[in-house]
């Protein structure tokens, strides 16, 4: 699995999410349990995870949704 996006914005998580399982692409949300430690407040960021070998397809969805700012190098 490799990070594509990292961020405390939960409007962005969901739309990958969407667009990730409309593609039929696997992906995976880590670091979502941390808001126990950080007491909910939404400061620690989340990190968008997807298969290696989807990464280059999955990046170019992202990019056509108008999310290549959020996109990790």
């Amino acid at each position: 699995m490799l990070e594509i996006i990292r961020t405390n914005d939960v409007v962005i998580l969901s739309l990958a999410e969407s667009l990730m399982k409309d593609a039929g692409i696997h992906y995976m949300i880590a670091d979502q349990s941390m808001s126990v430690l950080e007491g909910s407040l939404g400061l620690l960021p989340r990190r968008f995870l997807v298969e290696a070998e989807k990464a280059d397809e999955a990046r170019g969805i992202l990019k056509d949704a108008g999310l290549a700012a959020e996109l990790r190098p």
